[in-house]
């Protein structure tokens, strides 16, 4: 059964709780090339894409196809789920160009990738590389491991992304035979009991083809998987259910745990079910684990995952900084979820935790360069560091032998302007703030801000609109709006915007103060007592090696608050809008045993002013350490007087 399908050109285009939130086609936001979101949507266009896309040939990722058509006798490389990394690349190339409409140097590779992978697929719709290049494999025999159903996700996003973007529904009837083919094997009529994959992201697929397409049997197969998971069919080893999602049943979960990337695609997935299906259950559940995740399990800088050994979840507030994972996927899946959870809500809390990801834990992933990434986001680096393992290197690296993260960075910033406003051409509002222009019908908002760097957010609008919502982030104190010269306090309403009546030709200011916030952490959090963190609006700073005296090691520097921190200058090489100055005690390091203990006199030696040493310290913004050179770095410093 179908019914007529909405084919809006955004990432997801779910009907609105209200006219204000209706999601708006990416080609309605001009994000400028000067500004902070518009230049990072250009260094991804001219260095990331083309650097993926050139990774996908060396890693042998399009070799992995080509064997399966007779035109490679390469050996299969990289982990089973490579498939995807051409799905996202191809997903990015889409949202490029809608976004670039006048140029299309993609279209080619695109084509050819499409026409490649229409080859490889089997008659009756398979298509997954690493099981059709292997004799002992078999289609489906290992939902925990198997990855089929994550792969086929991805390639359905891919295919979604393109039909939107250009017309073309070469890649969708690629990804529809598939999809299929996984709605009679898994949908509501399907008799195993491990029918849901062991990697979530093939449910927030399916409710977008449905969306796109009509065809409610994508959204009757996902709530039928939905409906499954949490049995524990699918079994253990070398992790336990949680790592799955296989514990509990979803609306039982009310506790982020297992791998965080999986936690996360599924819930961005649940909540898309939950808004067709509108499932008050399922709703609340996702509301309990938001809470979880966001209040107890989450960095500062917005990274998502505290352990290596399963890249998952830790226990409420076991955050170390240091041995932080915070994988580039975690946090973008994060935004996802959240992105579905504002459009079902209005909540600026859930904006909020975007623009922390975004600014910081996402933002950190991706060299100045744009051809080096992090794969997890560590918020201490210490002097020493054995960085020789990919996974916690002590620099960017140029791809990985698990490269989902560079083609989901470049998806993600491709289609950045689709998050930054919603509405009509009578009532919008703007939840991400970036120099640019956002089209509504007949209206055109002119916004025109140094943000991150500078709160000022200057809005003209210029057509029928008459209402406009900009959220006040939670960092904000202050904050007041000048509408045609009358300045008032920006109050916020109960979802965190301030809403004000407009009109043709009305221009809008909002003033958001950024002086230098303290931010002390929470007691539980055991690992940074005794230390505090730098803040300027949603940006954090850390303090590294590059920026300290000859002979001076990071370790031995503690921040001495008696002076208050300062707003410090640009650093242009880092694409760096400001930074924070603030004072440092040096205390060298004794080279004493673990445990000896030190006379607590010492301390009166500091007020007295017998210190050993005062340096001027520099702070940056975390997303832009390990830039300049390999060395120690840190988000939260000890207070002198606490070494």
């Amino acid at each position: 059964m179908t019914r007529s399908a909405r084919t809006t050109c955004t990432p997801a285009a779910r009907t609105a709780s209200t006219p204000d939130l209706t999601p708006l086609p990416l080609t309605a936001v001009t994000l400028d090339g000067t500004g902070e979101l518009g230049a990072w949507q250009r260094l991804n266009r001219e260095r990331t894409i083309p650097h993926v896309v050139a990774r996908l040939e060396s890693s042998g990722v399009m070799d992995n196809l080509r064997r399966l058509t007779g035109d490679s006798e390469a050996p299969y490389r990289g982990f089973n789920f490579a498939d995807s990394d051409l799905h996202k690349t191809l997903e990015a190339i889409a949202w490029e160009a809608a976004r670039v409409p006048k140029d299309q140097r993609w279209e080619p590779f695109a084509a050819d990738a499409t026409m490649l992978l229409a080859r490889a697929q089997r008659e009756d719709g398979y298509l997954y590389s690493h099981v059709q290049g292997h004799d002992d494999q078999e289609p489906w025999r290992d939902m925990r491991w198997g990855h089929e159903l994550y792969v086929l996700g991805h390639l359905v996003q891919a295919a979604v992304a393109r039909s939107r973007a250009t017309g073309a529904d070469d890649l969708l009837a690629v990804a529809r035979r598939f999809a299929d083919l996984a709605v009679k094997e898994f949908g509501p009529d399907a008799t195993r009991t491990d029918g849901y994959c062991g990697h979530p992201e093939i449910e927030t697929a399916l409710v977008e083809l449905y969306r796109h397409t009509g065809e409610e049997a994508y959204l009757d197969t996902v709530t039928a998987m939905v409906e499954r998971r949490g049995t524990g069919a699918l079994g253990i080893g070398p992790f336990e259910s949680a790592y799955h999602q296989d514990h509990l049943p979803v609306r039982q979960a009310t506790e982020a745990t297992g791998h965080a990337v999986r936690q996360l695609y599924l819930n961005a997935g649940l909540a898309d079910l939950a808004a067709e299906t509108a499932d008050a259950a399922l709703t609340q559940a996702l509301d309990t684990q938001w809470r979880s995740a966001h209040g107890t399990k989450e960095y500062v800088t917005g990274g998502m995952g505290s352990r290596h050994k399963d890249e998952s979840f830790g226990d409420p507030y076991e955050l170390p900084p240091d041995r932080s994972y915070a994988e580039t996927c975690a946090a973008i899946a994060a935004f996802q979820w959240n992105w579905r959870a504002l459009l079902a809500s209005g909540e600026a809390r859930h904006a909020d935790a975007m623009e922390r990801a975004l600014y910081n834990g996402i933002a950190s992933s991706t060299g100045v360069d744009g051809v080096r990434f992090f794969y997890s986001n560590p918020l201490q680096l210490r002097t020493g560091h054995d960085g020789t393992s990919e996974y916690q290197p002590s620099e960017r690296l140029d791809w990985f032998a698990c490269a989902c993260c560079p083609p989901n960075l470049a998806r993600l910033v491709a289609s950045l302007g689709a998050y930054v406003a919603t509405g009509t051409e009578t009532s919008a509002r703007l939840h991400l703030y970036g120099d640019g222009q956002v089209r509504l019908g007949a209206t055109t908002l002119t916004v025109a801000t140094a943000y991150p760097w500078d709160g000022r957010v200057t809005v003209t609008v210029d057509g029928p609109l008459e209402t406009l919502a900009l959220r006040i982030p939670a960092w904000s104190r202050d904050a007041t709006l000048t509408v045609d010269g009358e300045v008032t306090a920006a109050s916020a309403d109960a979802d965190g915007y301030a809403r004000v009546r407009v009109a043709d030709g009305v221009t809008v200011v909002l003033d958001l103060p950024m002086p230098v916030d303290v931010l002390d952490p929470d007691p539980r959090v055991d690992a940074v007592r005794g230390c505090v963190a730098l803040r300027r609006g949603p940006v954090v700073h850390c303090i590294e090696q590059a920026d300290l005296p000859p002979g001076v090691t990071l370790e031995d520097v503690s921040i001495d608050l008696s002076v208050s921190p300062r707003i410090g200058p640009a650093v242009s090489s880092l694409r760096v809008g400001a930074t924070i100055l603030a004072e440092a005690v040096v205390r060298p390091s004794e080279g004493l045993p673990l445990g000896t203990a030190h006379p607590r006199s010492s301390h009166h030696d500091e007020r007295s002013g017998m210190l050993p040493g005062r340096i001027p310290l520099r702070a940056i913004p975390y997303a832009r350490w390990a830039n300049r050179a390999s060395g120690a770095m840190r988000v939260w410093i000890p207070l002198t007087g606490q070494e």
